[in-house]
């Protein structure tokens, strides 16, 4: 019976430091790029845009598509680096523990 203890007390110190970082990602600020820099997205780390920066030569009305396609790009440029950062501190949370298929964490 010890040992289901110690399990429920690593259990929850475990959702308690899940609830932490939680928190802490939505501080947490990704710049993804795109057209060499002439598109910048940024993203807290929860995948909420925060943040859009257009180049003014790149408003061109008879280049709407080009611009519309480096926004997807810097959207998903900065959507990668906020899976990358959430992943890695969960990495740090679970010591490496490998979850069971299907659970996604932390969103």
């Amino acid at each position: 019976m010890k040992n289901i203890g110690q399990l429920m007390k690593q259990a929850q110190a475990m959702q308690e430091k899940m609830a932490e970082m939680q928190a802490q990602l939505e501080t947490v600020e990704m710049t993804g790029v795109a057209g060499g820099g002439t598109v910048q997205l940024t993203l807290n780390g929860k995948g909420d845009l925060k943040k859009v920066k257009i180049d003014k030569t790149l408003i061109d009305p008879e280049e709407v598509e080009v611009l519309e396609d480096l926004i997807v790009a810097a959207f998903n440029d900065a959507r990668r680096k906020v899976s990358a950062h959430a992943e890695q501190e969960m990495h740090k949370l679970t010591g490496g523990l490998a979850l069971p298929g299907g659970i996604k964490l932390p969103f």
